[in-house]
């Protein structure tokens, strides 16, 4: 009995030694199949035809392919190429061509075949002009028609310098704080807003929407300004229209029931108070 013992022991030893080393092997198998795929694929990816050798600028200047063909130089981990044209870096062309000027909005990125590379270029539109927090006082050296101005688009991102060239879609101006919050570059103030966004942006099209319906009053506004939570509206013809922020409906509606009663086209009003509810507060030039 204990001789059929000991060789039922020994057999089993056997056996778990034989599947040990069939799953050594069979690691080991794994284990090469695997850096064969491996060795293959950074071949393939290394292959001249799947590989950026193009890229092709639409809506800007073609010196921009310089930036993307600077990002894709070079390898990862020093065997796969940045150009290969499944593992390019799109995050970061994007992000380097948005760095380089910011008229530039938008930046899409698209494969043009095996080998190329098309990057379309979103730039912003012209909404209206900023020209600081406050308008420049009549005492003030500098003339108020040579106020120095920028641009924003309708998210109320400064971008650019004003030009008597720039076509905005509002011609009047903006007096406005900015947006502290907001993350990105620095900002120095107002003497530089670059890439700066003016605060409560969300409610600036009520307000331009406010602005513009003055104009059937028959004098266009000529500039907005930002008072806390306040807003005034200065028309051409020197009268001041204030209201309550956010509430632009009201302040119309209120506005049009004394139409009859006011004249805002010749400089006789001196401001219109619209910020108490149903009520038009007028005071007129002596």
């Amino acid at each position: 009995m204990s001789g059929n013992r000991s060789s039922e022991g020994r057999g089993s030893d056997r056996l778990a030694a034989r599947r040990r080393r069939s799953r050594r092997r069979a690691h080991a198998a794994l284990v090469f199949l695997l850096a064969v795929l491996l060795a293959g694929a950074v071949y393939g990816l290394r292959q001249s035809v799947v590989r950026i050798s193009r890229v092709q600028i639409f809506g800007a200047n073609q010196s921009l392919a310089a930036i993307a063909n600077t990002a894709i130089r070079g390898n990862y981990f020093g065997l796969i190429p940045r150009d290969s044209t499944f593992l390019y870096p799109a995050k970061r062309i994007r992000a380097d061509i948005l760095a380089t000027d910011p008229n530039i909005a938008a930046v899409s990125i698209f494969r043009n075949g095996l080998t190329g590379l098309s990057i379309r270029i979103d730039t912003r539109a012209p909404v209206a002009r900023w020209c600081g927090l406050v308008p420049t006082p009549p005492e003030s050296q500098v003339p108020f028609d040579g106020e120095y101005c920028y641009v924003f688009d309708a998210s109320g991102f400064i971008y650019a310098a004003f030009a008597t060239s720039t076509q905005t879609v509002n011609s009047f101006k903006l007096y406005a704080p900015l947006d502290s919050t907001r993350s990105g570059p620095p900002v120095v103030s107002e003497v530089e807003p670059l890439r700066a966004t003016i605060a409560q942006a969300e409610k600036l099209p009520a307000v331009f929407d406010f602005a513009r319906e003055l104009n059937t009053f028959g004098s266009k506004t000529s500039s907005v300004v930002f008072r806390n939570d306040e807003v005034d509206d200065y028309l051409a013809s020197g009268t001041r229209i204030t209201y309550v922020l956010g509430h632009e409906q009201d302040a119309f509606t209120a506005l049009v029931s004394a139409r009859d009663s006011l004249n805002l086209t010749d400089g006789s009003i001196d401001y219109v108070d619209l910020r108490f509810d149903g009520k038009v507060y007028v005071k007129r030039k002596k």
